[in-house]
């Protein structure tokens, strides 16, 4: 196992294209890290700087305190596992996990331990004869994982690679994927696209836009304590709803105005001094609208008329996409499936006003 300190890195292509700028991340020894974040953020790139497989135009990058700028990929210690699985077609699932080994010299006793070890942790042992063409493709990306494990690196890095597999089977691999971590307890670097993959297997998640780390947190203070704008609605799904509108203050208390006026909770209103006849985006996640209809006695803000424009069905819930007060921007709220809504319909909704979150329209920090 192996802690992670990256610090200042930066990569620059020749065409002056800085895909990386100046990143600090702490990976600690046994942790799984996910770097998650849009196409062409840099996690892929930041990876394959971990990996050595790009060079680093800048900053440093360490494995237990050793400085590992110019040390060959071979001689770093870690497995990587690809999106396109990277499997020899012509061998078998022994001979294309032991491939690595072979290339080491190491004894055949011990090769054929570290594999059968392998494939009986992977559900793979009575595959171990089949080439790759005779396998479905998560059988196929067990196999690729278990060419990593048993090379026993103190790093595993993982590209992408579920982004092959179906819904269903993307759900299950991640599952094993994190059984195996539980299992082996070793220092896991993961790059996804998919921000609920990420929620769902990162102890700790890196969440990079344009080559900048916007945050780096657990996955529920990402969701409950977003540091900026982005952050809050890159995390969850559907995504957190903005509004922009006006802090105004009447009779000792703050409100946030557009085209509808909500109150500001008394824990939050020192924060808003300084923003008093100025613009701020408000957020509020779908998952804390309320119909008022079914839900009278929660603790909701100033009522709120909204027209329903899309309903979307997804078995346990429901997604309900409206208008607010004529606005052009549409808005979502997560109901119970239960609690049908259609199209054109109108209804008072409120919001909880202890979850709202307030951003600085310049900078798009978070003003709590």
């Amino acid at each position: 196992m192996a802690t992670i300190e990256i610090k200042n890195l930066q990569k620059t292509y020749p065409n002056n294209h800085y895909a990386i700028k100046g990143i600090d991340v702490s990976i600690q020894e046994g942790e799984f890290v996910v770097l998650v974040g849009p196409s062409g953020c840099g996690k892929s790139t930041l990876l394959r700087m971990i990996a050595g497989l790009e060079d680093i135009s800048g900053g440093d990058l360490f494995f237990n305190d050793k400085l590992m700028n110019s040390v060959h990929p071979k001689d770093r210690n870690i497995a990587m596992v690809f999106q396109n699985y990277a499997l020899y077609p012509h061998m078998t699932v022994y001979d294309n996990m032991a491939f690595g080994l072979k290339l080491k010299k190491m004894p055949k006793a011990e090769i054929y331990q570290r594999v059968t070890d392998a494939a009986k942790t992977l559900g793979l042992t009575e595959y171990i004869d089949r080439l790759p063409k005779e396998m479905s493709g998560g059988q196929r990306q067990r196999v690729a994982i278990g060419r990593a494990i048993v090379r026993q690196p103190d790093v595993f890095l993982f590209d992408e690679p579920l982004s092959n597999l179906d819904a269903k089977l993307r759900v299950q691999m991640r599952t094993e994927i994190k059984r195996l971590h539980r299992k082996l307890k070793n220092t896991m670097v993961y790059v996804t696209h998919d921000q609920i993959e990420a929620m769902a297997m990162g102890d700790k998640i890196v969440i990079l836009k344009d080559g900048v780390v916007y945050q780096t947190d657990s996955p529920i203070n990402l969701f409950r304590h977003p540091e900026n704008k982005f952050v809050a609605g890159f995390i969850g799904s559907p995504a957190m709803n903005f509004v922009s509108g006006e802090i105004i203050k009447e009779e000792g208390l703050y409100f946030v105005t557009r085209g509808m006026k909500i109150s500001i909770p008394p824990p939050l209103q020192v924060s808003m001094e300084r923003y008093l006849g100025k613009r701020v985006d408000m957020g509020f996640r779908p998952e804390y609208v309320y119909d008022k209809g079914l839900e009278k006695e929660r603790r909701l803000s100033t009522d709120v008329e909204i027209e329903i424009l899309v309903v979307e069905n997804v078995g346990s819930e429901t997604y309900n996409h409206f208008r607010l007060n004529g606005m052009d921007t549409i808005y979502s709220y997560r109901s119970s499936s239960s609690n049908v809504h259609i199209p054109g319909e109108k209804l008072t909704v409120g919001i909880d006003l202890e979850r709202l979150h307030f951003f600085d329209v310049e900078t798009e920090e978070s003003i709590l």
